[in-house]
């Protein structure tokens, strides 16, 4: 990974917008991500949640995901890894319903760090009503509540404190640990998960923006001040494309667009142009973030380099999620997203934490009930 620009030397340097704007600890946050995910996969066991025992030995057609923002991205990510390598078909639900299809043959995992989340309560309540046996994973609220008053809704605790966005690692250990435990997707072998969450903390370590305020990751961030951002990938990795756009945009107030290979060639190929014909206005102008690991199609492989080669514009980045599997590719990927998403907002003058147009709607909403 390049950077194409370099510092004014008149700015303030990367720290010193730190210091002065993140105040609710998100660099910290970010720095705790791995062990986040270790706290979380050890959470989630049968000798503290002997309920496990019994869901885990039922035969499950499936898993519905539910959930709204970050505390859905979890379930993105499951989708991913279950079509890859997984034995259930998963499906996340953004929404106040549930699928006209379901039936209580499908375990259901309703998600909501606060355990407030309007959608998430809509649609876990509705379930509960159709029978439907319910895994809660909050960190209290009303969702949690729910563990209460119906014997088929079950509760996994979270770690609470801190924004949805920031409990990521939290959050998604104890969902997949849920689908190893039904057999959804594999155990891994003995040694198998420590040994990537050290290669993973690694990645903390060495993109950490106060210990390198100069490094390519502060670069890329300084070329995406002043350009729109697009966000490419293959198919698999298109949970981690969603991922970096919210994380641009509510860490770093940015519009940023998606795309996945090869479904985008038969489409957005147009309008990027490069070969011919009429492209859009602002073609030229986008920053490209190309993203890939080494499990990728060799049709897919040959698709991107096809794009950088004929892209207008002469910002693109290809960066690969290093690691052993698409587990580890993905989460390198929310790794270096979140401290790019940081470093961009900290050069906007933004408080990465700051969401106060989400809170102002929030408020509308309750004042309408």
């Amino acid at each position: 990974m390049q950077g194409n620009s370099s510092a004014n030397n008149n700015s303030p340097s990367i720290m010193e917008l730190a210091e002065v704007l993140d105040g609710e600890g998100m660099i910290g946050f970010t720095r705790l991500f791995v062990e986040d995910i270790r706290k979380g996969l050890a959470a989630v066991n049968v000798k503290l949640m002997p309920w496990l025992e019994n869901i885990g030995s039922k035969k499950w057609n499936g898993a519905l995901f539910l959930g709204m923002g970050g505390s859905a991205a979890g379930g993105d990510f499951i989708v991913s890894l279950s079509e890859n390598h997984g034995s259930l078909p998963v499906k996340t639900i953004r929404d106040y319903s549930i699928p006209s299809w379901w039936n209580k043959s499908w375990l259901v995992i309703a998600t909501s760090h606060s355990g407030n989340t309007e959608e998430t309560l809509y649609s876990c309540e509705k379930a509960l009503k159709a029978g439907a046996t319910v895994i809660v994973i909050s960190t209290g609220g009303e969702l949690s509540g729910f563990c209460d008053l119906y014997p088929n809704c079950h509760l996994i605790p979270s770690i609470g404190g801190q924004p949805p966005r920031t409990a990521f690692g939290h959050i998604f250990s104890r969902q997949l640990a849920l689908m190893r435990i039904i057999g959804g997707l594999p155990q891994p072998f003995e040694g198998e998960d420590e040994a990537m969450l050290q290669r993973l903390q690694q990645a903390v370590d060495g993109f950490d923006i106060l210990e390198e305020p100069e490094g390519d990751i502060v670069q890329l961030a300084m070329a995406m001040v002043e350009r729109p951002i697009s966000i490419i990938g293959p198919t698999e990795l298109s949970p981690a494309l969603t991922r970096f756009k919210n994380q641009l945009n509510e860490n770093s107030a940015r519009f940023a667009r998606t795309g996945t290979v090869p479904e985008m060639n038969h489409n957005e190929s147009v309008a990027w142009g490069g070969v011919g014909v009429t492209q859009d206005p602002l073609a030229e102008q986008h920053l490209i973030l190309l993203l890939a690991w080494q499990g990728i199609h060799s049709r897919v492989s040959d698709r991107m380099d096809w794009m950088v080669a004929h892209f207008s514009t002469d910002f693109a980045w290809r960066i690969d999620g290093e690691g052993k599997s698409l587990l580890e590719a993905l989460l390198y990927l929310c790794i270096l997203m979140d401290w790019i998403s940081i470093s961009l907002a900290l050069l906007h003058g933004k408080d990465p934490a700051a969401i106060e147009p989400i809170i102002a709607l929030k408020e509308f909403l309750s004042s309408k009930k």
